[in-house]
């Protein structure tokens, strides 16, 4: 298997995260092609990474895409539980961190642009949503394991690249269990040997 990839990509954070706690991660050959890169147009449409190309040819992506397809390799505990309750919590945790990284990307660029009134309520009702999104995990934290289900996977991703491009905007503080939470898992293999560069 190939990625493409961006090493400071949260959505490549998360899927080489599922890698490593499937014991899968030295299956994958890593290719660094920036979005712009005409190549990456070769296997998405879209340009986008992560971007992953199967031992038989065919391409992955989005991350929730690739994520889903890992999880059926190998023999390690799956990451998606079966059908039922936990199933759907597991799903809508990683939907609600994948919205923090969806609102938080778009965000970052429209900082680097002139303020004007759209633009500062454009990024006001991003950060509204990072802020829900935060609390949220807040009242979650104590039934969070350690990183065994794509959502929790997508929690620490998310948290981390907070920590990565917002490190101003401190997300902690008023989220103790999360935070307690989250410093335990930040060690574990998935997040502690796919800290984002760049």
């Amino acid at each position: 298997m190939k990625l493409a990839y961006s090493p400071a990509s949260p959505y490549v954070r998360k899927v080489t995260a599922c890698a490593i706690k499937r014991g899968i991660d030295k299956q994958i050959e890593r290719l660094k092609i920036g979005t712009t890169d005409p190549e990456l147009l070769k296997y998405n449409a879209l340009s986008k990474v992560p971007t992953l190309i199967t031992d038989d040819g065919a391409c992955l992506f989005d991350s929730p895409v690739i994520c889903e397809y890992l999880d059926s390799i190998g023999s390690a505990p799956k990451l998606y539980p079966a059908s039922g309750p936990a199933r759907w919590k597991a799903l809508t945790q990683e939907a609600l961190a994948d919205g923090i990284l969806d609102a938080t990307q778009p965000r970052r660029r429209e900082l680097t642009l002139p303020q004007d009134e759209g633009r500062k309520g454009y990024i006001a009702l991003q950060q509204g949503k990072v802020t829900r999104a935060v609390a949220e995990f807040e009242k979650q934290a104590p039934s969070l394991g350690n990183l065994d289900t794509i959502g929790e996977i997508t929690i620490g991703c998310a948290l981390g690249y907070l920590d990565f491009r917002y490190a101003n905007e401190p997300w902690r503080p008023g989220h103790p269990k999360l935070t307690a939470w989250y410093e335990k898992v930040v060690k574990l293999a998935p997040l502690a040997e796919t800290v984002p560069v760049g």
